[in-house]
């Protein structure tokens, strides 16, 4: 199928990224993977692929708009989902090396589908829960940067996500645009997890009405060995 890929073409230009043909056929191919599995894991209910492109593969690639991860950076995406913003950021930056992190072991054999598929090297797949992966050593701030764009709170994200930043890391968080009320909300979390709140970024996507942001925390500090804690207390009882 023959698709026209213009305003993809546009939008990166718009975040300022350098791009190749074969990183935008890796995007295509990334799509159809994504359409052929999403009858039978349920990936996303966005399937038409100018909204794949621009919810998903665009709303992933902004932060290279506003960040530029350092050169071999190790990565951690957690609650991954369908891969995003992970893959989108490791298709257009090769040189970085991505951890991706979900729970649902379903949505990994997809994740590893797609490296195959693409021939991506240097990332990686996990099934595990972030709050026990947080605590093993073999994780637990090993990395320069953890992104997410998992639905949760920033409380909550701070306790999953912090645990895998180095010190002197960041967790970037994506967000809506609605976020100062979440940010005094989460304030205490983000202490105690050695974070602080450094920037934030709020921009529209592109040609929509699509407010978003990102939150960028920095990892200030070794974390205290309690943390994180039980699932049941991070979702029950948010710091």
């Amino acid at each position: 199928m023959i698709y026209n890929t213009d305003n993809f073409i546009k939008n990166l230009e718009t975040i300022g990224v350098s791009f190749d043909s074969p990183q935008v056929q890796a995007f295509i191919k990334y799509y159809e993977l994504l359409i052929k599995w999403n009858d039978d894991i349920n990936l996303t209910a966005i399937v038409d692929f100018d909204e794949v492109i621009l919810k998903h593969f665009t709303d992933s690639l902004f932060l290279l708009k506003y960040y530029d991860i350092p050169k071999g950076a190790k990565v951690v995406d957690v609650g991954t989902g369908a891969g995003f913003p992970g893959i989108p950021l490791k298709i257009m930056r090769p040189d970085i090396e991505i951890l991706l992190l979900d729970s649902l072991n379903k949505r990994i054999n997809f994740l590893k589908a797609v490296i195959n598929e693409l021939g991506l090297t240097n990332v990686s797949c996990l099934h595990g829960r972030a709050e026990e992966l947080g605590l093993n050593l073999s994780y637990r701030e090993r990395y320069d940067v953890c992104v997410s764009r998992a639905v949760a709170s920033l409380s909550v994200l701070s306790e999953y996500c912090l645990p895998f930043v180095k010190p002197g890391g960041l967790f970037i968080s994506y967000k809506s645009s609605d976020i100062d009320e979440e940010k005094k909300a989460a304030a205490k979390a983000v202490s105690l997890m050695s974070g602080s709140f450094a920037k934030e970024y709020v921009f529209t996507l592109p040609d929509s009405d699509i407010n978003r942001s990102f939150i960028f925390i920095k990892k200030t500090g070794p974390l205290d060995e309690r943390y994180p804690r039980r699932s049941s207390q991070i979702k029950n009882k948010p710091l």
